[in-house]
């Protein structure tokens, strides 16, 4: 047996994560490689998703997409595409069929609640829950966790980035930097394969779609380019065919079907969009609308058909990236594939076109954005490396003037960290103060941008209109997060403010969040425990009824006494009513149960096996064992991918 031998005097463990739409990653690197940790569910991808229960109780990852279907009011996932949005914002009402609740008030209409009955959660709460259950898994690995690298889509915005930063605090990390996905990626080739070159980091995942143009050379990462587009992805592929699935059920669209109906046909869609990477066609049972049933055949090419739009707007987002480096798809010495969603054929075959040559995709394209915040990360924590990572700003950032137009200070794909300055002048006679509106966009009025924040600098002398003079300094950090400064020149009265998006949570209330967390962080633990081992113990329990029906003549009576035994004990367990230690009851009767019914498991296995070789020729037989075989292998790839 091989053990790993712990210092508990070594210092804490730098870690990168991948918060991603679909899934989460955390990575750390260990002899100098990036590893991938294995999190609660038993693998390196963390589903993105959570459940609250009815009684307190809060689930994460694949226990949580058990009731996607059970209590879709109350499990949520794909929220990476709610982070740093407002409840009012356009691009909200089209990210999915949550419920939401109305704001309170004009500052909570800043940022979506998610009405889960009875209670409301933000995408920032519900981020931090992912990334608790993230630290949990590398704290169980490592012992003991140091600052974190988290990544971001590259066309994130400074709300969706203080989001993110706000979401890590809560859950109790460092966060030693925000790190561009495509950036993370470029970092993980550029550290194992390549020296020097100029790339394409085409990274299409479940949610957010970035295209990055890098130059790598003697040890210098340089982002020429960014784009893409923060509300398209995978989601978007499963969501084209959950239409298709919905009218063949005799249902509208835009669809008129209860909730537990769409999330059984997104369910359906994203397992079909899993089998078509293998297969050429695939047969869909589901039930239709009045009653009865009804098959749907779906072939690779109407899937195909159905993502042509979606494959264009990352297309238009690529030419547009290399219209502004200004280069040609034959000037790249590569493409770098990154995000689930590239293991679609008909994605790989698209950017092959698009750029001209086949895409690289040699690392797992689940984990290599993980893996280079695992190597930020390390880099970070020992101050050590010679590698330098120059990212730029997905957007520019200006000032409203007089009449709402922008003044942008620092323009897009300006290299970060970064400062710069403007001077601006009063407008009116005695004002004393100025009201400044930071913006972030291309538009060339401010009500068209995004609106990060607002501020009134007071202090300044009551001067005729024009004498007055305000120099206003502008400072993103490495993390793309901006700082203003302003002083009035004449006087030197200055002032600093550290830009808040309108989007993101106050200090007060991440703070009270971190106050309720500490407060209740053992009862919270016991609740999780709980509802995990109740789900467990429910599978078990009906896996083991089902098999009574059928197979119950395999029992001799002593066994079937132990089972039944067991069964009435695990049922009992499960009822309403818990009390201390009501977790680990739960855990050894499920296991109890497991236990007794081992043999009779064995001999219905064998039984199953004959019956299924009744009548059957050799040649038959091959092609239906070699069958297996390949949906065996299909279902493996993508219990480990998930697209």
């Amino acid at each position: 047996m091989l053990l790993d031998i712990f210092d508990p005097k070594a210092a804490p463990k730098p870690i990168g994560i991948d918060l991603g739409t679909t899934h989460s990653v955390v990575a750390y690197v260990r002899d100098g490689r990036p590893l991938a940790i294995v999190t609660c569910d038993g693998g390196p991808l963390l589903p993105s998703v959570v459940h609250y229960g009815g009684h307190g109780e809060v689930l994460v990852g694949r226990s949580a997409q058990a009731y996607q279907e059970r209590a879709p009011e109350r499990t949520i996932s794909s929220v990476k595409r709610f982070m740093g949005r407002g409840s009012e914002d356009a691009q909200t009402r089209t990210l999915g069929t949550y419920k939401l609740s109305p704001p309170r008030s004009p500052e909570e209409a800043k940022m979506v609640h998610f009405d889960l009955g009875d209670r409301r959660k933000t995408p920032v709460e519900i981020s931090a829950e992912i990334l608790k259950s993230l630290k949990q898994s590398a704290t169980e690995q490592l012992r003991a966790v140091g600052g974190a690298v988290i990544t971001v889509p590259a066309y994130f915005d400074d709300a969706q980035r203080q989001a993110t930063r706000d979401a890590a605090r809560l859950a109790g990390l460092e966060v030693l930097r925000l790190l561009n996905e495509p950036t993370a990626a470029a970092l993980a080739y550029g550290m194992e394969q390549r020296t020097s070159g100029t790339f394409a980091i085409y990274d299409l995942g479940g949610g957010t779609f970035d295209i990055t143009l890098l130059r790598l050379e003697d040890g210098v990462f340089q982002v020429k380019s960014t784009g893409g587009d923060s509300a398209l992805g995978g989601d978007d592929m499963d969501r084209a065919i959950a239409e298709k699935l919905l009218m063949a059920m005799g249902f509208e669209v835009p669809s008129d079907a209860p909730r537990s109906v769409i999330g059984l046909v997104l369910s359906t869609a994203r397992d079909a969009k899993h089998r078509l990477t293998l297969d050429s066609i695939v047969t869909l049972e589901l039930p239709r609308k009045g009653g009865g049933g009804v098959a749907v055949m779906l072939t690779r090419a109407e899937f195909d058909a159905l993502i042509a739009p979606l494959l264009e707007r990352t297309g238009r987002a690529a030419r547009r990236a290399l219209r502004d480096a200004a280069l040609e798809p034959g000037d790249l010495d590569g493409v770098i594939l990154v995000g689930g969603a590239t293991r679609v054929p008909r994605v790989r075959s698209y950017v092959a076109e698009l750029f001209g040559q086949e895409p690289m995709c040699d690392i797992d394209p689940d984990l290599v954005v993980a893996y280079g915040a695992a190597l930020q990360a390390d880099q970070l924590g020992r101050d050590a490396g010679d590698t330098l990572l120059l990212d730029v700003l997905p957007l520019s950032l200006g000032v409203e003037t007089l009449g709402g137009a922008v003044d942008r200070i620092l323009p897009r794909n300006t290299t970060i960290p970064v400062a710069a300055k403007a001077t601006f002048t009063t407008y009116a006679d005695n004002q004393t103060g100025f009201e400044l509106h930071i913006v972030q966009g291309e538009r060339e009025l401010a009500g068209d941008c995004r609106s990060l924040a607002r501020f009134t600098l007071k202090g300044i002398p009551p001067l005729p209109a024009g004498q007055a003079r305000l120099e206003v300094s502008f400072n993103v950090d490495e993390n793309a997060l901006l700082k203003v400064h302003a002083r009035e020149l004449s006087t030197g009265i200055e002032q600093e403010v550290e830009v808040k998006p309108s989007y993101g949570l106050t200090d007060d209330q991440v703070e009270q969040m971190l106050m309720d967390a500490l407060d209740h962080g053992e009862e919270d633990f016991e609740q999780r425990r709980l509802a995990e081992a109740k789900v467990e113990g429910s599978r078990v329990l009906a896996a083991t009824q089902k098999g009574l029906l059928v197979d119950a003549d395999l029992l001799e009576q002593p066994e079937r006494d132990e089972i039944t035994r067991a069964i009435t004990l695990l049922q009992h367990s499960l009822e309403p009513g818990t009390g201390p230690g009501t977790a680990s009851r739960i855990q050894a009767l499920t296991q109890a149960l497991d236990d007794a019914t081992h043999a009779w498991a064995g001999r219905r296995m064998d039984r199953a096996f004959k019956s299924a070789l009744q009548g059957q020729d050799v040649a038959r037989l091959a092609q239906t064992v070699q069958h297996a075989r390949g949906v065996d292998a299909h279902l493996e790839e993508h219990k480990k991918s998930s697209i």
